[in-house]
């Protein structure tokens, strides 16, 4: 059974750095590409990073640098590094696999989702 578990996030404070981990089960993240996303309470979700199969990354403009996505392909589990963290990033955070093409995602399967609260 396809499962993928984020784990890592919690309280924070502005200005922290957190690490959210997303752990795949049957499935071969080498397979697929990998995705993080977030909802905030009241909005909908909105993409935050994308690492194609190939490497290729690609950020939400609100990201400025501050966060990172990588994959291992070898541990099967993706990973959003993300530094100097602003309230605005409150969020739950959820992860998905990506069976589509460089230029058209295929969003395939979803995390569960990990809390980020980023207190002022």
């Amino acid at each position: 059974q396809e499962q993928l578990v984020e784990s890592g996030g919690g309280l924070v404070q502005a200005g922290d750095s957190v690490k959210l981990s997303c752990a795949a089960s049957g499935i071969r993240f080498g397979n697929y590409g990998a995705g993080w996303f977030r909802q905030a309470p009241g909005k909908e979700r909105e993409f935050v990073a994308r690492i194609t199969r190939s490497g290729s990354v690609t950020y939400a403009d609100f990201v400025k640098g501050r966060f990172t996505i990588s994959k291992s392909n070898l541990k099967n589990t993706a990973y959003l590094q993300m530094n100097s963290l602003e309230p605005e990033d409150t969020a739950v955070y959820y992860c998905a696999a990506d069976r589509g093409i460089v230029t058209s995602p295929s969003w395939v399967y979803w995390g569960q989702g990990t809390q980020v609260t980023v207190s002022s």
